[in-house]
């Protein structure tokens, strides 16, 4: 599956941004889809993950109640509602995916760009 991440720009602390994630080649419903980021000089780290079924949801203790992931599977499309943005939120953003049966993320966007400014 090909991962298409857009929807990142500059927004002021308290704002509100929704990243998209567009997949092609597969069934996107085999897939659970995941967002991740990472901040400069840091590693890489999970922010939101939803199942195939857009139940089963869960996210970093950092984002939860202010991040909501969602997906619609008829438009081969995840979204990651970001609000009350912090500048500790700024980072390049990942969409990833993985089949139901591995925990693994084996697929991969190419990032967007998030910068919250205070």
């Amino acid at each position: 599956v090909q991962l298409q991440a857009s929807g990142g720009g500059l927004v002021q602390a308290g704002g509100s941004l929704r990243l998209s994630c567009a997949a092609s080649g597969r069934t996107f419903s085999n897939y659970h889809m995941g967002w991740f980021r990472q901040a400069p000089g840091k590693e890489r780290e999970f922010v939101a993950g939803i199942g195939w079924n857009n139940i089963d949801t869960y996210y970093s203790n950092s984002v939860k109640g202010r991040f909501t992931i969602s997906r619609d599977n008829a438009k081969n499309t995840a979204y990651l509602q970001m609000s009350g943005l912090k500048p500790e939120d700024t980072a390049v953003y990942y969409c990833a995916a993985r089949i139901t049966t591995s925990p693994q993320y084996s697929y991969w966007g190419q990032g967007t760009e998030v910068t919250v400014s205070s």
